[in-house]
């Protein structure tokens, strides 16, 4: 075997391990990662890593998951980077597509089960708001921004208000945070990928964000308007995985292809496996479209992230120069709060907590999340498992 396949393989065992075993959300896999790449394995040194963890937070979609593919591309060129994304992404997407098919083939759809993890859910996107809220809205300009976003959202419900809140949030940080986000660097990590490629891959990305909606209009089709639907939500989140369930929800819940209980059980259940939070399009897409429809809007989702990740990397040194883009991502990373704070009322606390019993359970799941620290997929069993006892 040679160096390369050598290297590729080497890459997938060790992603797949920690697919497998990375529970805890975005900021935990950014732990794991460092533990096992840089101390353990020294692929990268820190310097390299924190360049890394930058670009990922700097950018739109899922930062851990981008991480890892900047790490198996460090380790093993371009197609390194997928295989570390099917290691780490793999694991949690086979779970999510059999709980989709097991929610359908056995119809608990009314079941306690679900209503306990919708509750769960309720306890999951609150704590993920008063963190965000603390790191993304610390002082009154960015807290304004979040509040002008959650009125929009709330008065304003269609789908595609949730795009122009991020875009107009990150168009004031331009010009209001352009002094904050002045610092400068006397370093630079060069990465191993080509202008060429960085180009490409970022062409592509917007041919295909401008026109997947055009394509998906001019030939109806369920399949095209997921890919159209997933790609587009891949392309706007900011802030974390949590902040795609607006967007999602905006998408598929108020035409009709996922109802509102099966939505919310379904990011109750993704809280219970490691890996990425936006293996929940999996689920979302068996459910509309049994296993198949899982692959394709896992693909979907994720492919804005790959894009990305391949289009900056070669321009990462001088991208992290510039003062108004750092600007414009604190404008729109304090909107993208806003967002989260408005799907949290509406579905989420709307269709879940109508019973005091309700209420006291969410405030026990927060109170294990933040105060007792227990593990995500520890409050997930316990949630479900007072579900199926009490409701």
């Amino acid at each position: 075997m040679n160096n390369r396949r050598r290297s590729l393989l080497e890459v997938l065992l060790i992603s797949t391990k920690l697919g497998l075993t990375s529970f805890g959300g975005p900021i935990a896999h950014l732990g794991y990662f460092h533990e096992e790449y840089v101390r353990r394995r020294k692929w990268l040194d820190e310097e390299r890593y924190a360049d890394l963890v930058a670009l990922c937070q700097f950018l739109p979609g899922p930062a851990s998951s981008q991480v890892g593919i900047g790490i198996g591309i460090i380790r093993a060129g371009a197609l390194g980077g997928m295989v570390s994304f099917i290691g780490f992404t793999l694991p949690s997407v086979l779970a999510l597509i059999g709980f989709a098919l097991f929610v359908g083939k056995f119809g608990v759809g009314e079941m306690g089960l679900i209503h306990g993890l919708k509750i769960v859910a309720v306890a999951v996107v609150a704590h993920a708001i008063l963190g965000m809220a603390k790191n993304l809205t610390p002082d009154l300009r960015r807290k304004t921004i979040c509040l002008f976003a959650l009125l929009a959202v709330l008065l304003v419900p269609y789908a595609f208000v949730q795009v122009v809140v991020i875009l107009l949030a990150g168009l004031l940080g331009y010009f209001i945070f352009a002094k904050e986000g002045n610092t400068n660097h006397d370093r630079s990590v060069a990465f191993p990928l080509s202008k060429t490629i960085g180009v490409v891959s970022l062409s592509l990305l917007f041919i295909l964000l401008v026109g997947l909606p055009m394509l998906a209009t001019a030939m109806p089709s369920q399949w095209l308007a997921m890919v159209d639907s997933f790609y587009r939500a891949g392309s706007f989140v900011f802030g974390g995985g949590h902040v795609v369930l607006p967007l999602l929800e905006g998408e598929f819940v108020p035409t009709g292809y996922i109802g509102e209980e099966a939505f919310l059980a379904g990011y109750g259940a993704a809280q219970a496996v490691p890996g990425p939070l936006f293996t929940f399009a999996a689920y979302l897409g068996a459910v509309m479209d049994g296993w198949a429809g899982g692959l394709l809007a896992t693909a979907a989702i994720f492919l804005p992230a790959f894009l990305l990740i391949y289009g900056t990397l070669p321009f990462w040194s001088a991208l992290r120069e510039n003062a108004k883009m750092k600007a414009a991502l604190m404008g729109a990373n304090a909107g993208v709060v806003g967002l989260l704070i408005a799907a949290f009322y509406t579905p989420i606390w709307t269709s879940t907590i109508k019973h005091p019993t309700d209420f006291a359970l969410a405030a026990v799941l927060f109170s294990m999340l933040a105060y007792w620290k227990w593990p995500p997929w520890v409050v997930v069993v316990v949630g479900a498992g007072c579900g199926l006892l009490f409701f």
